[in-house]
């Protein structure tokens, strides 16, 4: 009779798989970051998952290329005179865009097949993989949806398909942090913070995540080319708004309430982090909570700082890809502190 083999209750290899996943999805999102401020998401209009990992070889192919993309209104309205050498510039940004999301999926794939015929991954983290799994697919149909988008009537994306792409790659990207510190750690043994404390680091991280939705939203508008002067926006607190296509159009599309809504947000964020990380320090017996705590907020504080450099220089692209990635790196410590105060017995006051 054959021993029935039992799945380990912490596997450091899984935990490894997932966190080097975590970094290919930060170097994602930075690469689409620069693809978008360089306005080359449009450059290549066609889907081939797997045909179009080969770029053009030859001339004949670079011609190709570039007539499919002179169809699109973006070409018509705005880069009438690109030439070919102008166009192979925003076509690399886009392909390897769309190699990182690839070499993504193929991570998470091989990682989750190889270490579930291993019998590596432990029993309570099977389905979570698995999910992750589905929603890396999932997040690549959207990227194609939102791409679509921007290749008739429009010039650029829609910003609300942006905003869901952006926001499906950074849920992917929590998902996969949070699950890399179960692997690592196991199974927990007791029931963590007292619920006031649970409650108030998962509001913090809902606002992280919230702040990100709204810069796509701001990037997807271009909402950061207008109101650049800074605390108040052209000299008023609350800018004019065109209400005409109604409230939830407005809160999508107008250019002056997509950027206040972002800025708001910013404020709120700022003070909750802040109070936090202060009352934290007072009310933990635990350091490294306290060192954490201090951590976000301080990042939230760069964050700010690089939100406003970014917009009084009108979006310049070294300050504005800076100001992305620091936000993605405040999301991974925002998720490692949640997970730490819901593992957190006996560490408060």
């Amino acid at each position: 009779m054959r021993r029935k083999v039992r799945l380990p209750l912490r596997s450091p290899l899984v935990a490894t798989w997932l966190f080097v996943a975590a970094f290919l999805i930060v170097a994602l999102v930075f690469v689409g970051g620069a693809t978008r401020l360089t306005e080359s998401g449009l450059s290549i209009t066609e889907w081939k998952p797997i045909s179009g990992v080969i770029p053009p070889m030859n001339d004949q192919s670079w011609a190709a290329e570039f007539e499919n993309y002179k169809k699109i209104p973006q070409f018509s309205q705005i880069n009438p005179h690109m030439q070919v050498a102008d166009f192979r510039g925003i076509y690399w940004w886009e392909w390897a865009h769309r190699l990182l999301a690839r070499l993504v999926g193929v991570v998470y794939l091989l990682g989750f097949v190889a270490f579930l015929v291993m019998r590596e991954i432990p029993a309570r983290l099977i389905w979570r993989c698995g999910a992750l799994l589905g929603l890396i697919v999932v997040q690549g149909a959207v990227g194609w949806w939102m791409v679509y988008s921007g290749l008739s009537g429009r010039v650029e994306v829609a910003p609300e398909r942006l905003m869901t792409h952006l926001s499906l790659a950074l849920l992917a990207l929590s998902c996969t942090v949070w699950t890399g510190f179960e692997a690592l750690e196991g199974q927990k043994r007791g029931r963590g913070a007292p619920d006031g404390w649970k409650v108030a680091t998962g509001v913090l991280l809902g606002l992280v995540f919230l702040q990100c939705m709204l810069g796509a939203l701001v990037a997807g508008n271009n909402a950061g080319l207008i109101y650049n002067d800074w605390p108040l926006m052209n000299g008023h607190i609350f800018p004019p708004v065109d209400w005409a296509k109604g409230v939830g159009y407005s809160f999508l599309h107008d250019q002056g309430l997509v950027q206040f809504t972002h800025r708001i947000n910013a404020y709120i964020l700022l003070i909750f982090a802040t109070a936090f990380a202060l009352v934290i320090s007072r009310k933990s017996n635990a350091d490294d909570l306290k060192t954490l705590a201090a951590v976000v907020a301080t990042s939230v504080w760069i964050q700010a700082a690089l939100g406003i450099i970014t917009l009084v220089t009108v979006v310049s692209i070294g300050f504005a890809l800076s100001h992305q990635l620091v936000a993605v790196i405040l999301l991974i410590l925002a998720v490692a502190l949640t997970w730490k105060v819901f593992r957190a017995d006996r560490s408060f006051r």
